[in-house]
């Protein structure tokens, strides 16, 4: 016989996780808006690490007028990862549920060999090909520019098994009849297939984002200036210069994860209300 245990453990266990995330965030904020560096370092092992008693916005003023980052303000690394990050999502969502779309639906020599590679590549860590992609990048004169972070990283082995996996799910029936009626591959993909995978192209979406925001080797090998450097590696520098102001270092994470925040909130409410509004009838 099963054992269920009462539904107020299930809200305790879940309250305790929720607390367990929540804590580095406030003390963040909490840090964030104190100006006094000696007041940090004080509170920092106490209970006043979660507020902040006058709060002041000189730290996000700091950060945000690029002081102590080479005079580059926030605003332009934040820039960079926005057209790195939202070029490859959008792109990658085009690619990778093209290829996908092939694969399932399409009948073809080798193509159960190709499913079974893009699952191998899904396995391969990128540390094993950072070097020979350096190499090759270079050659192609893209090195410290937009080019070498966003195309290496258009075709994604995982998104394209998502994908796979979210079309064979849809009946092939519906190909059927759509072939009946003259329409072509094209076609139905882009006018049967796409309107009923908004909850994958979501996933991926936020999948994508979240791994591409927070990329930090590939950045720091092909990069040399601001000009085209992601949050990530800005971060990483600026939390490296000393005097090391940590008003100014929450400060700044908490910049680079409030955008990041906000787009995952959006997606996620445009996520279940897919799942809900885009269900297939018989």
């Amino acid at each position: 016989m099963r054992h269920y245990l009462p539904i107020g453990v299930y809200y305790i266990i879940l309250l305790f996780f929720a607390v367990a995330f929540l804590i580095p965030i406030v003390v963040m904020l909490a840090t964030s808006l104190k100006s006094n560096e000696l007041q940090v370092m004080n509170d920092m092992a106490s209970i006043r690490a979660f507020w902040a008693p006058h709060p002041s916005l000189a730290n996000y003023w700091s950060v945000l007028s690029g002081q102590g980052m080479g005079s580059t303000p926030w605003v332009r690394f934040l820039f960079n990862t926005v057209v790195i990050v939202g070029s490859i999502v959008a792109l990658g969502v085009l690619v990778n549920s093209m290829a996908a779309f092939a694969l399932a639906r399409l009948r073809f020599p080798g193509r159960a060999f190709l499913v079974s590679f893009v699952v191998a590549l899904i396995i391969i860590p990128f540390e094993g090909l950072a070097v020979p992609l350096l190499l090759m990048v270079n050659r192609f004169g893209w090195f410290d520019s937009y080019y070498v972070q966003i195309i290496p990283f258009i075709a994604h082995p995982f998104s394209i098994y998502l994908f796979y996996q979210f079309f064979n799910k849809i009946p092939k029936e519906l190909n059927e009849a759509a072939r009946v009626d003259g329409a072509s591959w094209w076609q139905i993909y882009r006018k049967l297939i796409i309107p009923l995978s908004h909850p994958v192209i979501a996933t991926v979406a936020i999948l994508q984002s979240l791994e591409y925001w927070n990329s930090f080797l590939w950045p720091l090998m092909v990069t040399q200036g601001p000009e085209v450097r992601p949050l990530s590696v800005a971060m990483s520098t600026f939390f490296g210069q000393p005097p090391r102001n940590w008003g100014d270092v929450m400060a700044f994470a908490f910049l680079t994860s409030l955008p990041l925040l906000i787009v995952y909130f959006i997606f996620q409410r445009w996520f279940i209300q897919s799942i809900v509004q885009s269900g297939l009838k018989g």
